[in-house]
């Protein structure tokens, strides 16, 4: 039996899209950047905090924190008429991804000639899947010129760094077990004699064309820049470094630019530092969307009561990648609350409270997508295994709201290149258009409406 395929042109498209999104990405500055570009394209305005806001019906702003965190939104045309049911439909993805850190102090001399690098880690990555990959670097520097400190993006775009594993014949049991110590086994090498201390600075300074000395601070990673690729006898994969957060931070996005609701406030939200817990001044735990949102309220002419009536009344999706079936590890999903991957966005629950949702938020997002056509699949951790956590309940924190967890399915997932289904980028994007564009009109927790 010959192959079919089943990926049509426009999904492998839309995944190569994704690919493109995530190529521009190499660090969470980089990311709220690349949607930066996405909105400006579109015509939405930027309202720096810092500044005073005028927003009105019909209206499109972003504002960001920390140039790693961004929100956007619509202000439907309605939203403005007399006894309209003012609310917000908001998603949230995050644009941090687990990767190796450069500490102040980024480099290490020896043993012999060597010059290493010293790093730490930002969240939890499979570090197996960092050895012998060429490296670069990426991030924010702050550069002084005179009394001016500034932020500069920078990115290497090319190899500088490898972390070498051990020659088997050094260690013959390695393929029994492998547990590498993180302050001495995974320390990047940068040369082999011919750079020495200060090759780092040298190096962004070059590429940002400054002094070297100009560069006071650094916010700098490990980037793997193998690019992604939808791949597959039948195009079914897509597979890319990154792919846990930034699939959801696009295809969200996507949807949100694509959709039209004239009668609620839509909020897109991608926010940074989830994977290590988003209680910063930036992360989900912030008060940067619950600042938004009072600030969007304000200029809209409502007070402050009128607010908490909206957010009443408001729903958000929280938008985090879920685990697929493994092909080889079937055992460590569920019996029957699993996905697999083009099957379609996945709704994550836990009885934990892990995640956000409940039946009162799913009941609402299934309703929405069976009336849209677009299929939604299921998950939940097998009951003797521990789950991750994500944004909804974190970001309920501050701005308490009905919320559902949602993602696309993967593979490999914290591994520095993960595996999805190509047709789950589209399938991604009905499904969240969908919700933006319904017109949810929420009771309390008794009774929701479709519009």
């Amino acid at each position: 039996m010959g192959v079919t395929t089943k990926t049509s042109a426009a999904e492998i498209a839309a995944a190569e899209e994704l690919v493109s999104f995530i190529q521009k990405s190499p660090s969470m500055f980089h990311s709220v950047k690349t949607i930066r570009c996405y909105l400006d394209e579109a015509g939405f305005t930027y309202l720096p905090e810092a500044g005073a806001w005028d927003v009105r019906a019909g209206g499109s702003y972003y504002t960001c924190r920390n140039n790693s965190t961004v929100i956007a939104w619509k202000v439907g045309e309605r939203v403005a008429e007399e006894g309209s049911s003012y609310h917000f439909q908001l998603t949230a993805s995050h644009a941090d991804s687990p990767a190796f850190k450069l500490k102040n102090v980024a480099e290490m001399e020896g043993p012999e000639a060597y010059l290493r690098l010293d790093t730490e880690a930002y969240g939890g990555m499979i570090d197996y899947t960092w050895f012998d990959k060429p490296l670069s670097l990426a991030g924010r520097v702050l550069v002084r010129e005179g009394s001016r400190i500034e932020s500069r993006l920078v990115s290497l775009d090319r190899d500088v760094a490898i972390i070498p594993s051990l020659a088997i014949h050094f260690d013959r049991a390695v393929n029994d077990r492998f547990s590498p110590n993180r302050a001495t086994d995974l320390c990047p090498i940068m040369s082999a004699g011919d750079c020495t201390v200060g090759t780092v600075d040298a190096l962004v300074a070059e590429r940002l064309g400054i002094e070297p000395e100009n560069i006071v601070a650094r916010d700098l990673f490990l980037v793997n820049r193998q690019r992604g690729c939808v791949w597959g006898a039948a195009s079914e994969f897509v597979s890319s470094p990154k792919l846990d957060d930034l699939a959801c931070a696009f295809t969200s996005l996507k949807a949100f630019l694509a959709s039209d609701n004239q009668r609620d406030v839509s909020v897109y939200c991608c926010f940074d530092n989830e994977e290590v817990g988003s209680n910063t001044k930036q992360g989900a735990m912030s008060t940067v969307l619950a600042d938004t949102l009072a600030r969007v309220n304000a200029a809209l002419g409502h007070t402050s009561d009128e607010l908490c009536q909206a957010v009443a009344k408001s729903m958000l999706v929280s938008c985090d990648n879920a685990h697929a079936v493994h092909p080889n590890q079937e055992g460590k999903c569920d019996a029957v609350n699993r996905c697999r991957l083009n099957g379609g966005l996945v709704v994550k629950e836990a009885a934990n409270q892990k995640y956000c949702t409940d039946a009162f938020s799913r009941a609402v997002l299934q309703a929405v997508c069976a009336d849209a056509g677009v299929p939604l699949q299921t998950f939940a951790n097998r009951s003797d295994m521990a789950g991750g956590s994500t944004l909804g309940n974190l970001s309920n924190t501050q701005v308490s709201v009905h919320a559902v967890d949602v993602g696309l399915p993967q593979l490999a997932m914290h591994s520095s290149y993960e595996t999805g289904g190509a047709r789950d980028v589209t399938l991604a994007i009905e499904a969240l258009t969908a919700f933006y564009n319904a017109d949810l009109l929420i009771d309390g927790a008794d009774a929701v409406t479709l519009g």
